[in-house]
């Protein structure tokens, strides 16, 4: 799936509604509203004129021009979900997002417990998600005590909700008298009729209101982070947690030890000693990422404190998909750290722009597995609604298709605009509806004028830059001669037109020399050294014959200038490059490539008959050159890569580790700017010398050149780096707690109340 339009919440309407479906141009929406601020509850009667207009344009529709086709049509419009942050969620469906019953998939029969210390819910269970043999559900200790035979929950379709809140009569109002009485006949689940199950068709929806995955991963990421860095006010462990903990009873060796003055909470699994705690935050202070990545760590992390401050939620989502994985590499006990990391490469898979539906079963049980292992590991204060809704992130995947069209990142992006619209506080509503028909009239004038940009939403410096530009302040400077050649060679190996005469120039060696073109070593060599000459004459011949010849080979034959103009920086594919020397005086990184390229694998300095294959390469971008072929420039990055027989090393959990120490491919240096994709190096914990390599997320861009008006280029945002973490069999057959505790490191300690 790469679209809504190829899930089954689309393909109801069309089956459904045939009359609807048979106007591709009638719309589909999805309403934003964000929370969890007033009016709440009554929002109800805000939304009454906008569902008078959705009932509207189902049944009737309205009268639209299509320019295109120059004919005047009925224009029908369908709400598909609505996408808010999770109070909102409550304020518009009507279900209790918070208590016994918070979960609105899980409903009446949602898992949760009462903390007695922690006066919170805690929300575990997540064993009967698994298949009814795993060996987890039979397991006590490990777990809550009990064994688990129950089976998932079955979420409720719109007609069988309708029937449980019909019964419900509304009444708006925040008054002292009506407080605590505002909906009569209320159920368990749910506080009162949405006004949404006036349309005609809301009941019939598969997914009616979108978990927001944004909210949901930024939550869950702080929870991790507050509680490995035990960051007061955010952190899932401490005196309350434990002493839960010896209420349930289980876990009982980590249960607070009081003294007169302060109380010791022995260090869990999860707790990590103040050199962990150092590495983690050095490694992340130090962290250099290509521009527009992410923040700058460096000014979100305290070296004094060893915390976190003033992340926002896409800080969150950079730690959560690669950042944390990475920076756990060689901190907490192995079991500890896996569980973590497979709960981060979940949320990566989660993230794809390409949906494979047939992995999205195994998707769900691995992370119902992950889910089980964290409940082993952390206490129950851990698991709050947040971490719960998790599990049922794939079931909407399934249904209503790829999750970055249904997140609240544009939409928070589109608040802090309409925010700036208002200038009478009074008025706030006016504000934006003014300036809002005032830009939107703009731009619409700004299409019929030239060279003139909309206002509204700077564009990025780095937009629709396929074809690259040069960052300003190059100097030309003459090569030598031998670089030259190599730099020319390279563009003829991927220019397309030039294939044909390659394979001919092959052709012509191997009849030339029949015994030395035996070993495939040789040819290479070879062909390396006279192709650009041969190519030379044969298209000067060519032309002289009066042949016809295109001007893009005849100017690549010729051969680019000997004066070359050298930049430190390169814009192209949605990437801003930079050079190793640049990037030393910059807070960013931009200067890290990779190409997978096919090339000679050799056994050995013997082997006359290398076989061809596909490899990944990593380097360094050097030197950026622009090569000048009379009628157009071909850009080149000249760069160090590593070697791929000694400097590269891929570890247990799929992360690539390089080496900068061992430099190979010395007369192969060069590679198309078009060809490079941007990566970023972090220095390893455990041995200076290796860098673990990251992806950076693959902008999409539009081919205004070609004769399609659009074009999908539906790239994946975190590439997905690693192999899932295998779980060790310990872990699956041991029902004990012996693996709750930690014996290298010192735990906890808390001043008491009563002596401050």
């Amino acid at each position: 799936m790469r679209h809504p339009s190829d899930s089954p919440s689309w393909k109801l309407v069309d089956h459904r509604w045939p009359d609807f479906a048979s106007e591709p141009r009638n719309l589909r929406l999805a309403i934003s509203a964000d929370g969890p601020r007033q009016p709440g509850n009554d929002i109800d009667v805000y939304l009454a004129p906008l569902l008078d207009d959705l009932k509207m344009l189902w049944d009737v529709g309205v009268e639209c021009y299509d320019v295109h086709q120059q004919e005047v049509f009925t224009l029908r419009v369908v709400l598909l979900w609505t996408i808010n942050d999770f109070p909102a969620y409550g304020n518009l469906s009507g279900c209790v997002v918070k208590g016994y019953f918070a979960c609105p998939i899980c409903g009446e029969d949602t898992f949760s417990h009462r903390l007695k210390h922690g006066k919170k819910n805690s929300y575990t269970g997540h064993r009967r998600f698994l298949p009814c043999n795993h060996p987890f559900r039979k397991q006590k200790k490990a777990f809550n005590g009990k064994q688990e035979f129950s089976s998932p929950p079955q979420p409720l379709s719109g007609e069988e909700i309708l029937r449980k809140i019909d019964v419900i009569s509304n009444s708006w109002g925040k008054n002292k008298n009506s407080r605590g009485k505002l909906n009569v006949n209320t159920t368990n689940c749910w506080k009162k009729k949405s006004i949404f199950f006036d349309l005609e068709y809301w009941k019939y929806l598969h997914v009616r209101h979108s978990l927001d995955v944004m909210h949901i991963e930024k939550n869950v990421c702080e929870s991790i982070i507050g509680t490995l860095l035990n960051i007061p006010g955010k952190t899932k462990d401490g005196l309350n947690s434990r002493l839960d903990l010896l209420e349930m009873g289980l876990r009982c060796e980590l249960g607070p030890r009081f003294e007169s003055n302060r109380t010791y909470l022995p260090p869990a699994c999860y707790t990590l000693s103040k050199v962990e705690k150092k590495v983690f935050c050095q490694t992340l202070s130090q962290l250099k990422v290509p521009e527009g990545y992410c923040s700058n760590m460096r000014n979100l992390v305290s070296m004094e404190d060893l915390k976190l401050y003033g992340l926002k939620s896409h800080d969150y989502h950079t730690l959560m998909q690669q950042l944390l994985p990475m920076s756990l590499r060689s901190l907490l006990p192995k079991h500890v750290r896996h569980a973590i990391c497979r709960l981060s490469f979940f949320f990566n898979a989660l993230c794809s722009k390409v949906v494979d539906v047939s992995a999205l079963d195994k998707l769900q049980n691995d992370l119902v597995v992950t889910l089980c292992l964290l409940e082993k590991y952390f206490p129950p204060s851990f698991f709050d609604i947040m971490l719960h809704l998790t599990v049922h992130l794939v079931r909407e995947v399934r249904l209503c298709g790829p999750v970055y069209l249904r997140w609240m990142y544009p939409f928070e992006r589109f608040m802090k605009v309409l925010k700036g619209y208002v200038r009478n506080r009074n008025r706030p509503e006016g504000c934006i509806a003014e300036c809002y028909i005032a830009e939107e009239a703009i731009e619409f004038c700004t299409e019929y004028l030239s060279n003139v940009d909309a206002i509204g939403i700077p564009i990025s410096a780095n937009i629709d830059q396929k074809v690259g530009a040069p960052i300003p302040g190059g100097q030309v400077v003459t090569i030598d001669s031998n670089l030259w050649l190599h730099a020319h060679h390279y563009v003829l190996e991927n220019t397309t037109i030039v294939q044909p005469y390659i394979e001919e120039h092959m052709e012509w060696l191997k009849l030339k020399n029949p015994r030395q073109s035996k070993r495939q070593k040789w040819l290479q060599d070879e062909h390396l050294r006279t192709f650009t000459y041969w190519l030379r004459k044969k298209i000067e011949a060519a032309i002289g014959n009066n042949e016809p010849i295109s001007e893009t080979l005849k100017w690549i034959a010729h051969g680019p200038s000997h004066y070359v103009s050298k930049y430190h920086g390169y814009v192209i594919n949605g990437c801003r490059y930079h050079t190793k020397e640049r990037d030393d005086l910059r807070a960013t990184q931009n200067s890290g490539v990779s190409i997978v390229a096919s090339t000679m694998q050799i056994a050995s300095a013997k082997d006359q008959n290398p076989v061809f294959g596909e490899l990944c390469f990593y380097g360094i971008i050097t030197e950026i050159w622009d090569l000048d072929y009379t009628m157009f420039r071909i850009p080149v990055f000249k760069c160090d890569w590593v070697d791929n027989k000694n400097g590269i090393k891929v570890d247990d959990l799929g992360f690539t580790l390089v080496d900068f120490s061992k430099i190979a491919h010395k007369s192969d240096p060069f590679i198309l700017a078009s060809q490079a994709k941007q990566v970023f190096y972090v220095q390893d914990q455990l041995d200076p010398r290796w860098s673990v390599v990251l992806s950076t997320p693959q902008k999409d861009f539009l081919d205004m050149e070609g004769g399609e008006d659009f074009v999908d280029n539906s790239i994946e945002h975190h590439p997905f780096i690693g192999a899932l973490p295998q779980i060790e069999a310990f872990d699956v057959m041991d029902d004990s707690d012996a693996t709750c505790m930690r014996g290298d490191c010192e735990g906890i300690w808390i001043e008491n109340k009563s002596s401050m």
